[in-house]
């Protein structure tokens, strides 16, 4: 018997989204199936009954899945399976998670896991908002202590200039706009935008226009909860923690507030440390059979660390809000000191060193040929890249002890965010046909740095001589709120203020607009208002970094001597497989024999990368050679390589010889040949005759002297 299902439908963008739940996955808390057309997702919530023992965190878990068979694909790969999550599943999991985690009350442990799972894809209605709006409405429907709904929608702008709520790939493409906002009812908790070049108050009108969206949103899920009779816990901290924050107060408040106003950042690290030492020791003294000390061992929860935390951020957000001063002395809009430096690695083609504070980014910039983009096994439309940015973020940059291993999620959010930041800028592939890599190694961190990464591979790609449109910078918001006060807006966060601050939010872009953004919030939303005055301040301080930036470079410079040059050629189409040959054959021996990278596209046009110009020389010539076919009036240079009485023999190439009779080598009449040529010469020569038979006659004399300066031309391009 097929089991009874509750379902809402709801407008989104002018397509219809229909939401269903009570037919699949009945043993988890919360489970629908999102349909948009017919893109279709799964998406399950589980809660588990008891908190997790020894976190002093959230653990909150989310997985987005991409099924090859939902565009009908069966996976690459020896194994034919969908294997670790890609790079875009990766980001939408971050994009479902940012919204959301700040929504559960403090001191809630209990484990939840969302999964949503794309099973149909239509590659027009793009599955990551509905996967976002699945997981609050799988969240609503567990019962789980969830203070939302959220809602999520992508924008972008049509032909005419007006909003699309969320468009399709191509719609997206095509827009100078790409940003996606989610938030509650009432206001906006994260953003994330890929943009080209638009000004803060396109941003703020998209955002305006999400807003709409998201409240219809909201207001169906909460029907929606209602109609299924959700019954919502209430979560009640069970743990008393107000002895623990007596003795912090008593204790260490006022070396707490000495390390915050020394404004040297070893200092207040060490002050910090003597001060919870201190607390330790006073917890310590307390008989075994405390209240406190029952409650730490019985849990397993370090909740002296949590509260000394919250003691530092009472008092570090006072400052900002009543001293105007933050933890290294700076103003609320004060970007801290800054130099760069590009070239420094020999080798490669193109690097720079960004340096803001303690924080400090090696960026360098690899360039290759066109055979080196990658190739994306995904579901998405998009199938390669020409352009990569990898971020890497090693234990040693925060003076830590950690083994070395591939990027995590941050990590590939990071990387993300840089590599949107500086697309905007780069030639088209029609300008600068180069396959480019950058790679951020991150050597000191104390805040914000995916945006000293967006800054050093902008300098990096100017340094490798890419002809970028322009330079592009970055810079981090914070926000500290208060309620019944007037929020800050921070520029430049350093680590603390993003660890104790409400917003992270990271704008980059040139000196007229942004090319990407992202902001999340661990405060519950952020005003219009506020958020305008943040985009009005990030572009004051980007102003100033970009400054910064061109004190070490201003304009590309010319490519480096290792970078390999690129050339290329058009062979007709219907010459392709000649020049591949059977199983690849006679494209490898040129490969072989020139070391030079060779890719060929549909069109015929043949790109040649290579290290040295005699590689690539080779290469041309041999490809020549294969798709050579003479034609009556070519003018061509070749080798004489046989003389008969009659006439002389030239090498044309592609295994082809022409005769030169003997009236056609000088004007004047000649009765031998090899005082005028000899076995061995380069001579410029004409097709005048090509026979029934495919013999080719050639000529001399016939080649006037215009049409040797055309030659000689079209050699030297």
């Amino acid at each position: 018997m097929v089991p009874e299902t509750k379902s809402m439908t709801l407008e989104i963008g002018g397509k219809t989204v229909t939401i269903e739940t009570g037919k699949y996955a009945q043993s988890t808390n919360g489970s629908v199936t999102v349909r948009c057309g017919d893109t279709m997702l799964f998406v399950h919530a589980v809660v588990s009954k008891e908190p997790r023992v020894g976190i002093d965190f959230f653990p909150l878990l989310i997985d987005y899945e991409e099924r090859m068979s939902a565009i009908g694909r069966i996976p690459g790969g020896y194994n034919r399976s969908e294997g670790k999550a890609s790079d875009k599943a990766i980001l939408v999991s971050r994009l479902i998670d940012r919204p959301i985690r700040p929504l559960f009350p403090k001191g809630y442990r209990n484990d939840i896991q969302i999964v949503a799972q794309l099973f149909s894809y239509d590659q027009q209605n793009q599955p990551d908002t509905l996967a976002m709006l699945g997981a609050s409405c799988a969240l609503m429907l567990s019962g789980a202590p969830f203070e939302g709904p959220i809602g999520a929608v992508r924008v972008s702008k049509d032909e005419n200039g007006n909003f699309i709520a969320n468009p399709t790939h191509q719609q997206a493409k095509n827009s100078d706009l790409d940003i996606v906002v989610a938030g509650t009812h009432d206001s906006v908790i994260m953003v994330e935008a890929g943009c080209n070049f638009v000004t803060e108050d396109d941003i703020m009108n998209a955002v305006e226009f999400a807003q709409a969206e998201i409240r219809k949103q909201c207001d169906a899920q909460v029907e929606f909860a209602k109609q299924c009779e959700v019954v919502k816990e209430e979560f009640v901290d069970p743990y008393d923690t107000s002895e623990i924050k007596k003795i912090i107060d008593e204790t260490a408040h006022d070396m707490i507030f000495d390390a915050y106003h020394n404004f040297d950042r070893e200092y207040r690290q060490n002050k910090l440390e003597e001060a919870k030492n201190l607390v330790k020791e006073k917890i310590d003294a307390l008989p075994e059979d405390d209240a406190i000390k029952t409650m730490m061992e019985e849990t397993g929860i370090d909740f002296v660390a949590e509260e000394f935390k919250a003691a530092e951020k009472k008092i570090m957000r006072a400052m900002i809000l009543d001293e105007n001063v933050r933890a290294d002395g700076r103003k609320p809009n004060e970007v801290r000191p800054i130099w760069c430096e590009v070239g420094v690695i020999p080798r490669a083609h193109g690097s720079a060193v960004f340096t803001r504070g303690q924080t400090q980014v090696l960026s360098v910039a690899t360039l290759a040929g066109p055979s080196m983009k990658q190739e994306l096994d995904g579901v998405d439309p998009q199938t390669e890249k020409t352009y990569m940015h990898k971020y890497i973020f090693p234990g040693f940059s925060v003076g830590e002890v950690k083994p070395l291993r591939g990027p995590g999620r941050r990590e590939v959010g990071h990387g993300n965010l840089a590599e949107r930041a500086n697309i905007p800028a780069l030639p088209s592939q029609e300008e600068f046909g180069y396959t480019i890599r950058v790679t951020s190694d991150v050597l000191e961190s104390n805040g914000s740095t995916s945006m000293a990464s967006t800054c050093g591979s902008s300098m990096a790609l100017m340094n490798a001589g890419v002809p970028v449109k322009c330079m592009i910078g970055g810079v981090a918001m914070g926000m500290i709120k208060e309620e019944g006060r007037e929020p800050v807006v921070l520029t430049d966060i350093q680590g603390i203020e993003d660890f104790l601050g409400d917003m992270d939010f990271k704008v980059t872009g040139n000196d007229t607009g942004i090319t990407a953004l992202q902001m999340d919030m661990k405060a519950k939303g952020i005003p219009n208002d506020t958020l305008r005055r943040a985009l009005q301040q990030a572009k004051e301080g980007r102003l100033h970094i970009l400054g910064e930036m061109r004190k070490a470079i201003t304009e590309p410079g010319p490519m480096s001597p290792y970078a390999p040059s690129i050339s290329t050629m058009t062979i007709p189409v219907e010459d392709i497989g000649t020049v591949i040959g059977p199983g690849g054959k006679q494209i490898r021996a040129i490969i072989d024999a020139s070391g030079a990278e060779i890719d060929i596209q549909d069109n015929g046009v043949v790109t040649i990368t290579s290290n040295d110009q005699e590689g690539a020389e080779i290469a041309r010539k041999m490809i020549r050679d294969l798709t050579f076919k003479p034609e009556v009036g070519m003018v061509l240079k070749g080798k004489v390589v046989r003389i008969i009485p009659i006439g002389a023999f030239v090498e044309l190439g592609g295994g082809k010889d022409g005769m030169v009779h003997i009236s056609q080598i000088c004007h004047e009449r000649i009765e031998t040949i090899e005082p005028h040529v000899n076995v061995g010469d380069e001579v410029i020569v004409k097709i005048i005759k090509i026979d029934e038979k495919g013999r080719v006659n050639l000529t001399i004399k016939g080649v006037s002297d215009s049409e040797k300066a055309q030659f000689a031309e079209s050699a030297n391009a």
